[in-house]
């Protein structure tokens, strides 16, 4: 089993974290393959740097697909997962979609430990999209200066565990999600020191993805998540272009 993981930021240093929690969590046998984006923001924040994200990961989805049994978006709020999953013939799923599943199975009331306090209403807003709302306690994030995302676990880690804390013992958090790919690892990290289940996006997505292929439930021909349907086109990518042919999508598939 191939997995393409891709991080819609253009930080090298985030993609090696996401790189080895995936390779942690896979199963024996899954192969990893991690791109990071040509264009864009060092992390998104918001919902325009999201809107760049997600063209990025789609140019690299579009490339690069077809070598592979499932994407994964690999970044919290999943710039672009709806869009992929329409036009791209493998399953796809990315860090938010995967980590709430994840923790649906663990508890009622789910909270999320952010990175900055402007990425809360974004979160909040992809949160309500999954029809997950109702079962979120809180969001909490951090109010500092990040010198370094590849470096946020190490410089911050007592603070996102405090977080976690508080959002336990205030909010009364059932599961917490550890959001965002700067903090892929974080939750192997903090095993058995918060009193409730711990989600990691990154090895969910890697988990998730890996039972999607393996379940085999076949590509949507019908329905909102069907393939886009033929127009005109101008200025896309020749690999763009492909995933709009319903030709080239058969023979993918």
């Amino acid at each position: 089993m191939k997995l393409l993981m891709i991080n819609p930021n253009i930080s090298d240093s985030v993609s090696e974290l996401i790189r080895a929690e995936a390779q942690r969590s896979a199963s024996p046998g899954t192969e990893i393959e991690v791109l990071t984006a040509p264009f864009g923001v060092a992390y998104i924040e918001t919902r325009f740097e999201s809107l760049i994200g997600a063209y990025a990961t789609a140019q690299l989805a579009a490339e690069h697909h077809a070598r592979y049994d499932a994407v994964v978006v690999a970044a919290f709020g999943d710039p672009g997962l709806g869009g992929l999953r329409e036009a791209l013939p493998v399953p796809v799923t990315g860090l938010t979609e995967a980590a709430l599943a994840s923790a649906h199975l663990l508890g009622h009331r789910i909270s999320i430990i952010a990175i900055s306090q402007r990425i809360q209403a974004w979160y909040r807003e992809v949160v309500d999209s999954y029809g997950m709302g109702s079962r979120l306690a809180s969001i909490r994030a951090l109010d500092r200066p990040l010198s370094s995302i590849g470096g946020v676990q190490d410089e911050h880690a007592q603070a996102l565990k405090a977080l976690a804390e508080r959002a336990v013992d205030e909010d009364g958090a059932e599961v917490i999600v550890l959001a965002g790919a700067p903090l892929a690892g974080l939750a192997r990290s903090l095993k058995g020191q918060l009193p409730v289940p711990v989600v990691d996006g990154v090895s969910s997505a890697v988990r998730h993805a890996e039972s999607l292929v393996a379940l085999q439930p076949g590509a949507a021909r019908r329905g909102s998540f069907s393939a886009p349907p033929v127009k005109p086109n101008r200025g896309l990518t020749p690999a763009m272009q492909a995933l709009l042919d319903p030709g080239q999508r058969a023979q993918a598939n």
